[in-house]
């Protein structure tokens, strides 16, 4: 029998490869890197076209839900399960930080990583709020 019945994919690399593109969905493999540490968030992202569907495979991550107020971001924050799938809607600001030893697969609408998303810069006083949170959530001490 041959082998093109199934097909194989798995991301090696540092960082994000959708390596399926179909007519209406995508499914793209996130890897570790420096900027998606897991206290090296500065941005939030959203995607006006898309549900976003995480499903962490194997290491330590927290996914990241905000609203924005006048006042900043307030954010909600859940430590992912292994083979537990989490969906942020649409038009929802996110993110995901890892550890280093973090591999989550990502479904969404197709070529969503060619433009639909705006980024938003995080404040000092965001990013120091949302690092103290993500260490009171995976109860570790401060620096």
């Amino acid at each position: 029998m041959s082998n093109e019945l199934i097909e194989t994919y798995y991301h090696e690399g540092l960082g994000y490869n959708p390596f399926i593109i179909k007519d209406n969905w995508q499914v793209a493999q996130l890897n570790f890197i420096p900027e998606q540490g897991l206290y090296a968030i500065q941005k939030m992202d959203m995607h006006m076209q898309t549900d976003e569907v995480f499903v962490l495979t194997t290491g330590t991550a927290v996914l990241i839900g905000a609203v924005l107020e006048n006042e900043g971001f307030n954010f909600q924050l859940i430590q992912m399960k292994i083979g537990i799938t989490y969906n942020v809607p649409v038009n929802t600001w996110h993110n995901i930080a890892m550890d280093k030893d973090a591999e989550v697969i990502i479904i969404e609408k197709s070529n969503t990583h060619l433009g639909d998303f705006v980024y938003r810069q995080l404040s000092k006083n965001e990013a120091e709020y949302l690092n103290d949170a993500i260490r009171r959530l995976l109860n570790e001490q401060p620096f």
